[in-house]
């Protein structure tokens, strides 16, 4: 099955995952999904992930899903910059998410960055998704 939008697609596994408390998801395996995935780990929403390679078939990533209290960790997670409408935003223009409470993560000429981390390093770039 072809994927338009491999990203997005990461992020709606990530969502109904987490809609269905499952303790862990699996998504194929790029360069982009480990960077937004150590983004994720980074700022707390995911305990962490691995790269699993089995036999005959292509990498994956096994995504831990992280939950407190019974509730998902994640509580909303939203694709912004998509193949049909890129999404860019200078370093003044980085939205700020949920008043600072959520995190956007922008793919910068320095990688893949948090809002925060691009604000701290004066770059803009393309903002990938938010999430609260």
């Amino acid at each position: 099955m072809s994927v338009n939008d491999p990203l997005g697609d990461m992020l709606t596994r990530i969502r109904n995952a987490q809609m269905r408390r499952r303790p862990k998801v699996a998504t194929p395996a790029s360069s982009l999904r480990a960077r937004v995935l150590d983004v994720l780990a980074e700022e707390g929403y995911i305990r962490g992930y691995s790269r699993v390679e089995l036999k005959g078939e292509l990498p994956q990533f096994e995504i831990e899903l992280k939950y407190y209290n019974g509730q998902p960790a994640i509580r909303e997670i939203e694709r912004i910059s998509k193949p049909g409408r890129r999404v860019y935003s200078a370093v003044k223009g980085i939205p700020i998410v949920a008043n600072g409470l959520g995190v956007a993560i922008l793919s910068t000429p320095k990688g893949v960055m948090s809002d925060s981390k691009a604000r701290e390093a004066n770059v803009g770039g393309e903002v990938i998704c938010n999430i609260f």
